[in-house]
């Protein structure tokens, strides 16, 4: 059974440069939620408590290699601890734009040597699940990042909707293909922000141009509409334009798919989201 079972995905192509050849690679698995669960969302969200809360999120790193070495996903503590670095900064407004009231803080890591997991993680469902039922630590509160080989994708994570699911629970976290953590091998995605964008789908964020021009967008009001996503860092690119869609694409945001030397922020309206996702599903309230 595959890894997308009966879900499905919105797909961009994107280059990355690495050791001097190209490849194509997906900057973000994360599949779109059907229209029933984007109604079950945003109606959660919708009730959620309105009060922004300073949190401090643990962290589980689980390093799933096919060997030793760093060429067979063995990452060192020190290219974790600096991932984690990357979160806190990204989230508190240290790179730029809104603070988040969330931090994050390494509660423990788990190496595990299994080359199926590595490698068929990102592509097999049942070797997900099994992966994940042996090495998920925590609830809902709890952020758990695998490091695996991402196949097609940098990353991709579950939204927080999955918690409710008794089955399917488990899933919950955010998937990281090695390279791309800070000191990788992925060139314009090796400074570690593919970390922030799907943490960013953990607390319920959309991609900026999951909406194309329409009206509810990403169901956020100060992120200016985008009719796909971006790549590289495209200045000045405007693809919904318009007196009634006022604002350059927003190409500097954590959820678009721009490079990472080129995403730095989240806004005010992504951070509301974000306090209210964590208060209607991860809280425990």
């Amino acid at each position: 059974m595959k890894r997308r079972f009966v879900l499905t995905i919105a797909l961009s192509a994107a280059m990355w440069t690495s050791t001097g050849a190209q490849a194509q690679k997906e900057r973000c698995g994360t599949r779109q939620p059907s229209l029933e669960e984007v109604d079950q969302i945003e109606l959660k969200i919708a009730r959620a408590r309105k009060v922004k809360t300073e949190v401090t999120i643990p962290v589980w790193v689980h390093v799933i290699n096919k060997g030793s070495g760093f060429a067979n996903g063995d990452l060192p503590e020190d290219m974790i601890r600096q991932q984690i670095r990357v979160l806190d900064d990204s989230y508190s407004g240290r790179t730029g734009g809104a603070g988040s009231g969330f931090g994050f803080q390494l509660a423990g890591i788990t190496r595990t040597t299994n080359a199926t997991w590595f490698s068929q993680m990102a592509l097999d469902f049942e070797v997900e699940l099994e992966a994940k039922r042996a090495l998920k630590r925590g609830g809902p509160e709890t952020l758990n990042i695998y490091t695996i080989d991402g196949g097609p994708y940098l990353g991709f994570a579950y939204y927080p909707n999955i918690v409710t699911n008794a089955t399917y629970s488990v899933l919950d976290g955010v998937v990281l293909d090695w390279r791309s953590l800070p000191g990788g091998t992925f060139a314009i995605y090796s400074e570690g922000d593919t970390a922030p964008h799907e943490v960013g789908h953990w607390l319920a964020l959309y991609h900026t141009f999951d909406g194309k021009c329409g009206t509810k967008g990403d169901y956020v009001s100060d992120t200016p509409a985008e009719f796909s996503p971006a790549f590289l860092c495209p200045i000045g690119r405007d693809t919904c334009s318009g007196a009634s869609k006022p604002g350059l694409d927003p190409i500097f945001n954590f959820m678009d798919y721009t490079q990472d030397s080129c995403m730095y922020m989240f806004t005010e309206g992504q951070v509301g989201r974000m306090q209210a996702a964590w208060s209607a599903f991860r809280a425990g309230e």
